[in-house]
C-alpha cells in the first residue's frame, strides 16, 4: 500500500493525478475534457442543463464512457466547481484589511461571471487546487496578525459565505425584475408599494423604514453595477469592522 491509496479516487481526478488505464477506454477523453465540456454547458445554460447525457452528447459519447472518469454527477460539480474558480490574482495589499477587501471582490468577480457557481451544492470543506490556492491567499493576507488558525479559517469562511450569497441574491433579485426595470427602479417602486401596506400601529420600525428616503436615494439612471457593488461594500465592511474588533482583542 501507497501513501496514494490514502487519498480517495474522487480528490486524485480532482488533483490530476494519473487514473488507472481501462482497457477500450477512449484515449480522446479524459477527466479534464470531460469537466470542461460541462463547464461550458453551464456557462452557456446554467446549472441545471448539466447532465451527463448532454455532457457525453457533447463530446461524442456515450454516458457510461463518462463513468470512467467522473464516478457520479455529485463529482462532476465537484470538478467543475474547482476548474472554473480558476487560481486566484495576485493580490499585493498594504494591510489586512485591504488585502480581504480585494480578495472578496477578486472572489465575487469570478462568481459574477459564472452566478452558476454559487448553486453548486456545497459537497465539503475546500479541497481543489484552485480552491486552496484562494484559501492560501487569504491565508497570506492575514499572516500578519495575531489571528489563531481558528479565526483565520473563521473570518474566510465568513466573507466566501457573504460573497457567494450576495452574488446569488442579486441574480436571482436581477432575474425577477421586469425587462428593462433597473435595480434603482425596482428599489423604488419597492419602498413605495410597502409604505402604503405596512401598517405603522403593528410594525412601527418598520413603516419608519419605508417612509424615510432609503429606496428613493439612487436616481433612476444609476447603472445596477454601482448600486450592487455599493451595497456589497456595506456588508463587506461591517465583515471587516468584525475582524478589526477581533484582532484587536488578539493583540496582548
Amino acid at each position: 500500500m501507497t501513501s496514494d491509496d490514502f487519498v480517495p479516487v474522487p480528490l486524485r481526478r480532482l488533483w490530476g493525478m494519473s487514473e488507472s488505464s481501462h482497457l477500450g477506454r477512449p484515449a480522446s477523453l479524459d477527466v479534464n475534457v470531460v469537466v470542461a465540456a460541462a463547464v461550458e454547458i453551464a456557462d452557456r445554460d446554467g446549472l441545471d442543463g448539466v447532465t451527463l447525457p448532454k455532457v457525453a452528447k457533447s463530446l461524442g459519447f456515450t454516458s457510461m464512457s463518462l463513468y470512467r472518469h467522473v464516478g457520479s454527477k455529485d463529482e462532476l460539480l465537484t470538478l467543475m466547481a474547482d476548474a472554473a474558480l480558476g487560481p486566484p490574482p495576485d493580490i499585493a495589499a498594504p494591510d489586512w484589511r485591504e488585502g480581504l477587501r480585494r480578495w472578496a471582490f477578486a472572489h465575487r468577480a469570478v462568481l459574477q461571471r459564472r452566478p452558476w457557481l454559487t448553486r453548486v451544492p456545497a459537497a465539503g470543506p475546500p479541497s481543489g487546487p484552485h480552491q486552496i490556492a484562494w484559501m492560501e491567499a487569504a491565508l497570506a493576507i492575514m499572516s500578519g496578525t495575531l489571528l489563531d488558525w481558528a479565526h483565520k479559517i473563521g473570518v474566510m469562511s465568513l466573507i466566501s459565505g457573504y460573497v457567494v450569497q450576495s452574488v446569488r441574491q442579486y441574480s436571482e433579485l436581477a432575474d425577477g425584475r421586469a425587462d428593462g426595470q433597473g435595480q434603482a427602479d425596482a428599489e423604488r417602486d419597492y419602498g413605495r408599494a410597502l409604505a402604503r401596506l405596512v401598517n405603522p400601529d403593528r410594525f412601527p420600525e418598520t413603516a419608519r423604514l419605508f417612509s424615510s428616503t432609503l429606496f428613493e436615494a439612487p436616481p433612476s439612471d444609476t447603472p445596477d453595477e454601482a448600486i450592487a457593488d455599493a451595497d456589497f461594500s456595506l456588508g463587506l465592511e461591517l465583515i471587516l469592522d468584525g475582524v478589526a474588533a477581533q484582532i484587536a482583542r488578539s493583540d496582548p
